[in-house]
């Protein structure tokens, strides 16, 4: 019987990289799984949002994953590359720390997010993507939405950050 393997592509914010905290905490969960392949994508040579969401859908092509076996997570601009891909293609699941929408300079800043599993994870005291917007978003689109006593980087957050990453992959059938 063939395994179903499940791929997730996981995206920095535009001043962090593949090794950053976040990133690599979620990537080190996700290995902790059988049947998982993890991949960070290295957006660090361009800020622009639009190449790095190329960059996604690049790593997304070469991997040869079924979209319903995709789970996209991201942080700050990693986080609106991460929306704005399952607008295109719908994924299995969205899992969006402090996710840079509703910012100015953005192509589509407000995605259509499509996944069958979503959760953002936001701080009250983010003060580089403010919380309102990003909580109108979820509410006009019924997304599940946590919010902590936190800044933009969720420093203070990464144990509880964890914590739901681990339930989230539980729910979208990781075991």
């Amino acid at each position: 019987m063939n395994k179903r393997i499940t791929h997730i592509f996981l995206s920095h914010g535009m001043e962090s990289g593949p090794g950053g905290t976040k990133i690599q905490a979620l990537k080190a969960l996700a290995e902790s799984f059988e049947d998982v392949r993890a991949h960070a994508i290295d957006h660090r040579s361009t800020k622009d949002p639009a190449t790095r969401l190329t960059q996604m859908q690049d790593a997304i092509a070469a991997s040869g994953a079924d979209p319903c076996n995709i789970i996209l997570a991201g942080s700050s601009m990693g986080g609106w590359v991460c929306a704005q891909t399952s607008e295109q293609t719908p994924v299995l699941g969205c899992f969006l720390l402090a996710p840079a929408l509703a910012m100015e300079g953005y192509p589509q800043s407000s995605p259509r997010i499509q996944a069958k599993h979503v959760q953002i994870i936001h701080g009250w005291d983010d003060d580089v993507v403010p919380p309102m917007p990003v909580i109108e978003l979820a509410r006009k689109q019924a997304l599940p939405t946590l919010l902590l006593p936190d800044g933009h980087r969720l420093a203070n957050s990464l144990e509880r950050i964890t914590k739901e990453f681990r339930a989230f992959l539980s729910r979208a059938g990781i075991q």
